[in-house]
């Protein structure tokens, strides 16, 4: 069994699209009444679970007959999101409901997840109705998310569901049984059991493809998910939803194992999707950060965006890849002019006393 209850007393299971509807767009009912079933069991058992699960715009496409699945256009696939909706939130209620569990239904965007005090809010709704025993059904609000504001996949927002609920485990449930070192179409793919450590190498075997083309996450969105995760201290699982009770089956899998978790600030600043903007450091810098420095502005060499004091900037070092991400202590402007400089020169610049970093290590959390 993944994530037993008694070493996991929270669990997020994220259910993919192809998995609960089938491509006629009807839902797989005896199979989703298999997971209310292992989930009641979880439950018995003392584990705390919610859903993030797809099936909307795949559901409300069907009745609305239309053309792709519902993804012709944007507005085809708010359209379908919010007919599709509350026809998934009642078969959730009624297949629960028979096993004797209450479910309630979130849905979120991806604002209510990146402003820190909506995310405050969200998981303070979650803490309550897990710990009142209810089965929370979680789904990205497609009804008004827009390209520019939404998680894109449901794997993400499983992950960032997870730290938001002090979760210690994720199984996203998927068309396939886990990671491979390359696409297993291909002769030879070997299948990787375990991750420790999320690097370049685990990244290259990600396959962008969703196999069903119902969904909208493939490999690499999983990755990104595992990541996000692990940062929290929650392990997560990739495994196959294409057999019968999956969550009570001892069926291969790949296990991406937790970190240290980080404090609950830093988690989630390593798990936000957007940035406002983007610091260039130099290689002084890289080591500083590295030895649990704050960011000082004779450091960087570069800054982009507009944002302001308060906002979430990505930090790159001289190879461009991101390393960090932090709080900056100053707005878009004022960065400018002080970017390479050290204290006194900077007072000069910007006409009163500088601040003690351009990112504080308390606000600062290395990726």
């Amino acid at each position: 069994m993944l994530f037993a209850p008694a070493s996991c007393p929270r669990l997020i299971v994220k259910i993919g699209s192809a998995l609960l509807v089938d491509e006629g767009g009807a839902v797989r009912r005896d199979w989703l009444a298999g997971i209310a079933a292992d989930i009641a069991a979880r439950c018995r058992a003392g584990q705390q679970v919610a859903v993030v699960s797809s099936g909307a715009i795949a559901l409300g496409a069907r009745r609305l007959g239309l053309a792709k699945g519902g993804r012709a256009s944007l507005e085809d696939a708010q359209a379908a999101a919010a007919t599709g909706q509350i026809a998934l939130s009642q078969v959730w209620a009624e297949v629960l409901g028979a096993e004797g569990l209450t479910a309630a239904q979130i849905l979120v965007t991806l604002d209510d997840l990146e402003h820190r005090r909506r995310y405050l809010n969200a998981a303070a709704t979650l803490d309550r109705l897990l710990t009142l025993g209810v089965v929370p059904i979680i789904n990205e609000n497609d009804s008004v998310a827009t390209e520019e504001i939404r998680f894109g996949d449901n794997d993400r927002l499983a992950a960032r569901v997870a730290q938001a609920a002090g979760a210690a485990g994720v199984v996203l449930l998927s068309d396939i049984d886990g990671l491979y070192d390359r696409n297993p179409a291909q002769p030879g793919a070997t299948h990787i059991a375990r991750v420790d450590r999320i690097d370049a190498a685990i990244e290259a075997m990600a396959d962008t493809g969703s196999a069903s083309g119902m969904g909208s996450g493939g490999m690499v969105s999983k990755i990104a998910a595992a990541r996000i995760a692990n940062s929290a201290g929650a392990s997560l699982a990739i495994a196959s939803g294409r057999i019968e009770r999956p969550l009570s089956a001892d069926a291969r899998h790949t296990l991406f194992a937790a970190e240290r978790g980080a404090s609950a600030r830093k988690a989630w600043l390593a798990g936000g999707l957007t940035a406002k903007g983007r610091l260039t450091i130099d290689a002084g810098a890289v080591r500083a950060l590295a030895g649990g420095a704050s960011l000082l502005a004779a450091g960087v060499t570069g800054a982009s965006g507009d944002f302001a004091r308060g906002d979430i900037l990505d930090i790159a070092g001289p190879d461009g890849r991101t390393i960090a991400r932090g709080l900056s202590e100053y707005t878009a402007a004022d960065a400018q002019m002080i970017l390479g400089l050290g204290r006194d020169a900077q007072e000069a610049a910007l006409g009163y006393a500088p601040r003690a970093a351009i990112v504080h290590r308390d606000h600062l959390v290395l990726l």
